[in-house]
């Protein structure tokens, strides 16, 4: 069974996706979904090196809302740097040391930084456990990565490790 469904979890959320955007749950449209979503299954199977193991998966949602408050708030931030008639933002980057190892961790945390306007994730050093991050506009990069430890990395450790 597990040579069939190397990731159930992954084959659920897809036919769940499928349905929803076919708006039927007739049995063509569950016999192709089904299909779609167990080959999506067996390819993840090659990519994904490891299991991915998620320790408090109610974290989840928690780590979901702040995340997106935080990219609602960088986005009204951004607007007012771009809108403001203030000298230049002063960009720059961080390079920060993580506690984090778990590769899928990482991956969320990477998203989590791309996906807020203003910041992104440019490179981890897995040797060093460093991560060199751009931020458009820093004011104080020692409040960036409490921020970046407390609200995300914090969290991560949690449902990851």
């Amino acid at each position: 069974m597990k040579k069939l469904f190397p990731h159930p979890v992954l084959a659920a959320l897809l036919l769940g996706l499928w349905l929803v955007l076919q708006q039927s749950i007739g049995f063509g449209h569950v016999l192709l979904g089904s299909i779609i979503a167990i080959g999506a299954s067996l390819a993840a199977a090659k990519i994904i090196p490891e299991p991915v193991r998620i320790r408090n998966p109610h974290l989840l949602l928690k780590l979901a809302a702040i995340a997106g408050l935080d990219i609602v708030r960088s986005n009204i931030a951004l607007l007012m740097v771009l809108g403001n008639p203030r000298p230049k933002p002063k960009a720059a980057f961080i390079e920060m040391k993580l506690e984090l190892t778990d590769t899928f961790a990482l991956a969320v945390l990477a998203c989590l930084i791309t996906a807020t306007p203003g910041s992104a994730w440019l490179e981890y050093n897995r040797e060093h456990s460093t991560v060199l991050i751009h931020v458009f506009d820093l004011v104080d990069a020692a409040d960036w990565e409490t921020t970046i430890r407390t609200r995300y990395e914090a969290l991560l450790l949690e449902i990851f490790q």
